[in-house]
């Protein structure tokens, strides 16, 4: 995994510690999981952020962070991947969980005029909340599978990699000694 990459653009856990707005979680903050970018913490982290990104609510960051915390994965990660939904990526994810959950209840779609009122909420989505929260869960749950999966086999492929990279270099070190006179 890039880990360079991660901790020089992530906020260091001292900052997040320190932030007057975490305080409340105390010692909570403190587990050395919810930091560490081992393969554990990771792809965890990925399952949990992109379950979370299909979930429908306000708040989903404050929603991944209190689960990383109770699931001990790395909070950084699992906080920016809900960054996948954002105004420009929910109408299109939001309404092919919809129609996924459709398909797999057999109803018929409806016209989705989505509109942010009150009078919405309560007429047009009590007609259409549980194709929409189905294919909202069946989507999450099969893309938390899949990053979770994915990272777990990118990560050994990476160990692997290097581990037959120092191999060769060894080799050839202990090569260029036996030429030496």
């Amino acid at each position: 995994m890039p880990k360079k990459f991660i901790k020089k653009y992530f906020p260091s856990p001292e900052s997040i510690r320190n932030h007057k707005s975490l305080q409340f979680l105390g010692n909570l903050l403190h587990d050395a999981n919810l930091w560490h970018l081992n393969r554990k913490s990771v792809s965890g982290a990925f399952a949990l952020g992109l379950f979370v990104a299909y979930v429908p609510v306000p708040f989903q960051m404050a929603l991944a962070a209190i689960h990383a915390i109770i699931f001990r994965v790395n909070l950084p990660i699992s906080v920016a991947l809900v960054w996948i939904t954002n105004p420009v990526t929910i109408p299109p994810m939001f309404y092919g969980a919809y129609k996924l959950g459709v398909y797999v209840l057999g109803v018929d779609i409806q016209p989705f005029n989505f509109e942010l009122s009150f009078n919405w909420i309560f007429t047009q989505l009590g007609e259409k909340w549980q194709p929409f929260l189905l294919g909202c869960f069946l989507t999450g749950t099969v893309l938390a599978l899949l990053g979770y999966i994915l990272i777990q086999i990118s990560w050994r492929l990476m160990v692997i990699r290097k581990k037959k990279k120092r191999s060769i270099n060894l080799k050839q070190g202990i090569e260029e000694k036996k030429d030496d006179p």
